[in-house]
């Protein structure tokens, strides 16, 4: 398939204005295609040839200015316009378009539970071509009319509200001015709940089957959303610009959510089936804030070409963070960005394909499809937090309010922000984003203490890095009211590094932190004093944001192999019983399993690991016995599972279905001790099958087919490598989940055989299937548990000789990169 480059974009760009398009969509005819016919009304300014872009099964016909054009033309997925006159035209087209299983285009999925069939669209980056045709361009902005005709019983949601004609058709109201990749379609027996907000109507919807679980929610989804919204005109001087605002959770989303204007698509395990942490309805919440906030900044105003995606995603994460701690009850979310986010950033930032916030060239659209991730995200949201912090709220949101008053329905550049910006302040901000956006790496700070006159110390902070950063130092000494278990913050200084001067501290404080707030983003380090604190007091610090600070700062030195990966664990071990913040307790365990026991510490010091997290699991657990922290428990309990070394503990709590003193077993943690039962070779494939068939929904089949795929038989590897790799049926989700089964620390030696065929085959499947399983297949198909030279030689060559598609290519990379650093972890 033809990818779209930067030149030919701006090309097309001068040569057109693209008015309208009409689309009428027909999902009756049948599983498997459905029928897309789009008129588009557009102008010329001068005579050209061009194309647009569409992927049919079958193209049946075509019509420009009322002449037909040969549907042979039509190469890859591009159909010729040849020598287009200066002026108006319209452009017909009718095809017969593939339904995917893919989660890309119009996904199509029916429900295990009950047989009920939902489809909906994600068009995002180059996927608009699998549905309808387009000059799909983010600049080529234009109105939408669209039609759907679906089956009886089935409701149609839309960019606009829709209105039942009767007979199973559908019409949407006309959007406002959108670019190609924001259009939406969703479709099924919608089970919805509705209501208004200022005058708007708001509408929640999920699969019939998940409706006993969305209900109970609905009220606390509505609070949220209410709650973004109304802040959000707090903020902006620009209103909604949308007629509605609909949440639609849909099946086997690839994504997180897509910010579609007024119809947000989020993967629908947001709607619990099974007990959840605070911290992961916090999760739920921050996404509903994240997508709002793109409703102004992606929606209303868009990038003009994807290397500017990082002005969607990373204003769209800050403005989530902040402002669901400033109008919801989830007023610590920074600690969860802190904790789980940030580090996204700063792995992906040390890897040998970080790319800056805003690249220079995104030269096609392959390319840009690559910067989804902890940089355009966590990177580009924490550099808009060291800005706030350097700018001031006041005038970051003058700034952005100018952006959105001059771009309004229409897209904009970096240049273009950074001026709106510069209009609301006398601060040189081109020069910060030369220093901060046009940048690759992380900065480390290391503060150096110097004893001075008097008892008295000095601080001078050795930046390793090119950025200028405004911190917070905190200076914290022992409480000796306390026993010396707990530490009371001094003073907290405002610091600009680089330094002029050193810095006047005082008496020599117990712990000096750099970066306290984690209002910049760079990595910290100790001086030694400050680190025998943190492994004595670690829990005593006052804030959970200080503590997360400390914990970053942690998981870096493992992963930078300044600090062993068993004195993490050991630092959890000591102070995790004693954290009160479940954000950090899910952090730390999370990095402590999936990083240092599953791949830091080597075979011969996992058991000892594993020993020390379930102490750690069972001490959290006999802590919430009286019932007073039921998230804790249940992150306990998650993570006990998943260390078990020998089975009859947790196979006695799926025998009873409940933990002693609670939880009972619900899907998820039923689901979860099975797979650890099968990776330990204590269950098979009776017990599976009967466990599916006492939860038959989609979850369960993802649930069944990891556990087939952990079972320790060469029968079962076997079969598993099939079916991700040679039969190409499965989902985007379930081959997900047959990859997580696959590959297991403990069977290191039984699939070893897999390792060398894994690069010929993923390779393979990516050209067949495309970027969203190629994905799947670099993420969760790699083996990333053989951790040897062996695996990283057949990697590279794999890179050097195979010729992967990008989104393989970039995947492989981070693996190997990723391999690379738990081999020196281990050598260190």
């Amino acid at each position: 398939m033809s990818v779209l480059t930067r030149d030919e974009a701006q090309t097309r760009a001068k040569l057109l204005d693209v008015h309208h398009y009409a689309i009428a969509l027909d999902l009756t005819t049948g599983d498997e295609t459905f029928t897309s016919r789009t008129v588009v009304r557009f102008t010329a300014r001068t005579q050209a040839d061009t194309f647009v872009e569409l992927k049919p099964a079958e193209l049946r016909e075509a019509t420009l200015d009322g002449h037909p054009l040969d549907p042979e033309t039509l190469e890859d997925n591009r159909l010729p316009l040849k020598a287009l006159t200066a002026g108006e035209h319209e452009l017909r087209i009718d095809a017969v378009m593939r339904y995917s299983r893919t989660g890309e285009g119009m996904h199509r999925f029916t429900d295990p539970t009950d047989g009920e069939t939902y489809v909906y669209t994600q068009l995002f980056m180059e996927d608009v071509q699998r549905v309808f045709a387009a000059f799909d361009q983010p600049d080529l902005k234009a109105v939408y009319d669209l039609t759907v005709k679906a089956p009886a019983g089935w409701s149609v949601l839309a960019n606009g509200i829709t209105t039942d004609l009767g007979d199973g058709h559908w019409q949407a109201a006309t959007t406002p001015l959108i670019s190609t990749y924001l259009v939406a379609v969703a479709a099924g027996p919608w089970h919805s709940v509705r209501t208004e907000h200022r005058g708007l109507p708001f509408g929640i919807h999920c699969r019939r089957s998940l409706a006993p679980y969305l209900d109970p929610d609905a009220d606390e989804i509505f609070e949220i959303t209410k709650q973004c919204y109304d802040r959000y005109h707090e903020k902006f001087e620009e209103p909604y610009p949308f007629d509605s605002y609909d949440q639609a959770f849909v099946p086997e989303f690839n994504a997180g959510a897509m910010e579609n204007p007024g119809l947000v698509t989020f993967r629908d395990e947001f709607v619990y089936r099974s007990a959840v942490t605070d911290t992961e309805r916090q999760t739920r919440a921050m996404v509903i804030a994240h997508e709002m906030a793109h409703m102004w900044f992606g929606d209303l105003v868009t990038l003009r070409w994807w290397d500017d995606i990082w002005l969607n995603e990373s204003f769209a994460e800050y403005m989530g963070y902040q402002t669901l701690t400033e109008a919801t009850r989830f007023t610590d979310t920074w600690v969860d960005f802190g904790v789980m986010r940030k580090g996204w950033g700063y792995d992906a930032d040390q890897r040998p394909s970080t790319h800056p916030v805003a690249p220079e060239a995104v030269d096609d659209t392959a390319s840009a499809m690559l910067n989804f991730d902890g940089i355009s995200y966590a990177k580009g949201a924490s550099a808009l937090r060291q800005l706030v912090t350097w700018l001031g709220e006041k005038d970051f949101l003058a700034g952005i309010n100018t952006h959105f008053a001059r771009h309004r329905f229409a897209n904009a550049t970096l240049a273009d922000f950074i001026d709106s910006l510069a209009s609301a302040t006398e601060r040189d901000v081109h020069a910060w984003a030369d220093n901060w956006l046009r940048t690759t790496g992380v900065d480390t700070l290391r503060p150096v203490v110097t004893p001075g006159e008097e008892g008295t110390y000095t601080l001078q902070v050795e930046h390793k890095g090119s950025r200028p950063h405004r911190i917070a130092v905190g200076l914290y000494d022992l409480d000796v009211a306390d026993e010396g278990r707990h530490l009371v913050l001094r003073e907290r200084l405002d610091l600009d590094v680089p330094q002029s001067t050193p810095q006047p501290i005082g008496k020599r404080p117990t712990l000096l932190l750099l970066n306290d707030g984690d209002l910049t983003y760079a990595k910290v380090r100790f001086d030694p004093e400050s680190f025998k604190a943190v492994t004595e007091t670690l829990s005593g610090l006052p804030s959970p944001l200080t503590r997360a600070v400390v914990w970053n700062a942690l998981r870096d030195a493992v992963r930078d192999g300044e600090l062993p990966p068993t004195a993490y664990l050991d630092a959890a071990r000591t102070h995790l019983p004693h954290e009160t913040d479940l954000a950090l307790v899910q952090g730390v365990l999370a990095f402590a399993s999936t990083y240092v026991t599953d791949r830091y510490v080597t075979p011969e010091q996992r058991p000892a690991a594993l020993a020390t997290l379930s102490s750690l699991c069972r001490d959290l657990i006999r802590r919430t016995e009286d019932g007073d922290n039921p998230g804790l428990r249940l992150i306990a309990v998650r993570h006990c599972v998943n260390a078990a070394a020998h089975p009859d503990t947790i196979a006695a709590w799926l025998a009873d279905g409940t933990v002693p003193g609670g939880p009972e077993l619900d899907p998820e943690l039923r689901w979860r001790v099975l797979a650890r039962l099968a990776v330990l070779g204590a269950t098979d494939e009776a017990a599976i099958a009967a466990e599916l068939a006492r939860d038959p929904s989609a979850t369960g089949q993802e649930g069944a087919a990891r556990c087939r795929a952990a079972l320790p038989t060469e029968e079962a590897k076997a079969q598993a490598w099939e079916a991700m790799f040679t039969r190409d049926d499965l989902s985007n989700y379930l081959f997900t989940a047959t990859a997580q089964g696959f590959w297991q620390p403990e069977q290191t030696d039984l699939v070893r055989q897999y390792v060398p065929r894994y690069y010929e085959d993923a390779v393979a499947l990516a050209a067949r299937r495309g970027p969203a399983i190629a994905d799947a297949a670099g993420r969760w198909a790699f083996p990333d548990y053989a951790i040897d030279e062996d695996n990283q030689a057949l990697g590279q060559a794999c890179l050097r000789d195979a010729d992967p598609i990008p989104a393989l290519r970039r995947k492989l990379v981070d693996q190997l990169d990723d391999l690379g650093r738990a081999l020196r972890v281990r050598q260190s």
